[in-house]
């Protein structure tokens, strides 16, 4: 399932492509069909993303939300003006296309989401008011901090479910998992309730910091030594699908379980 990076990433390019331009909105298989009449046409106003989701937000009130959920993939084409449009191969829920600042015509394909729907402005405010803070949108007063600590300082849950709960932290996955929980060296069992509130704020910090860098490199890179250039897949996290192999920092083997359902890569020693 794509992180909270990629989703970011969505909504620059939605943002580059088609911001205060008309868009043209439809289904080619027809699941969608109804809803992208509603928007079909209608100028975007701004692309947002809060965690895994994404919000096309149109100048007539409503909104398109998407969740890629562990199936969904966007497909991007450029095309000249007078070009057709690609042949429909597969299902595919939603396009979404129009000329671009520079003339030219851009088209985005959904294939396979967990969620494409239209909402009204009260109905996206509901959404928002059951995901977590997002460690990528702007945070001067630090109220969106503020919100996550204070719910992981409340809760008898391990910090380990706690990262993967949307609605404490929104876009934090299992490979964000694992890092940040390495980086800070804690043990995925602690309990959210026992850390101290310095812990607390290293960990979101460090996922600003790493999500920052996702955004901008398009992978998940947590060495230090390697964010300024992708290593490569085998080099770029601590303990991430590296179980039965030494620790990079202290050479034990990396352990692997699993909890509420996911796997959990983890050094006990370093996280002891």
């Amino acid at each position: 399932m794509p992180e909270g990076h990629t989703v970011h990433r969505s909504a620059n390019q939605f943002n580059r492509a088609f911001r205060s331009r008309g868009v043209t909105v439809d289904s080619p298989q027809g699941r969608f069909a109804q809803s992208a009449d509603l928007v079909s046409g209608a100028k975007l106003r701004l692309a947002t993303a809060v965690g895994k989701q994404l919000f096309l937000n149109f100048d007539n009130g409503y909104t398109v939300r998407i969740h890629l959920g562990i199936y969904g993939k966007w497909r991007w084409y450029q095309l000249d003006e007078q070009d057709e449009l690609p042949t429909v191969r597969g299902e595919i829920r939603a396009r979404f296309y129009g000329l671009d600042g520079k003339g030219k015509m851009r088209l985005a394909e959904l294939r396979g989401p967990t969620a494409c729907e239209v909402l009204t402005q009260d109905e996206v405010q509901q959404v928002l008011k059951r995901l977590g803070s997002d460690p990528l949108n702007p945070d001067p007063d630090d109220q969106e901090y503020l919100r996550f600590e204070s719910k992981v300082l409340k809760s008898s849950k391990s910090i380990g479910l706690l990262l993967m709960d949307q609605s404490v932290i929104s876009g934090i996955g299992n490979v964000y998992r694992a890092e940040l929980l390495f980086r800070a060296q804690l043990n995925p069992h602690q309990r959210g309730k026992d850390l101290l509130a310095s812990q607390v704020r290293e960990l979101w910090e460090d996922s600003v910091r790493l999500l920052e860098v996702g955004v901008k490199k398009g992978v998940m890179i947590t060495r230090d030594e390697h964010l300024a250039k992708d290593p490569g897949k085998q080099h770029r996290n601590f303990v991430y699908k590296r179980e039965g192999k030494p620790c990079r920092v202290c050479g034990n083997d990396i352990s692997i379980e699993l909890a509420a359902g996911r796997k959990l890569y983890w050094c006990t020693v370093c996280q002891r």
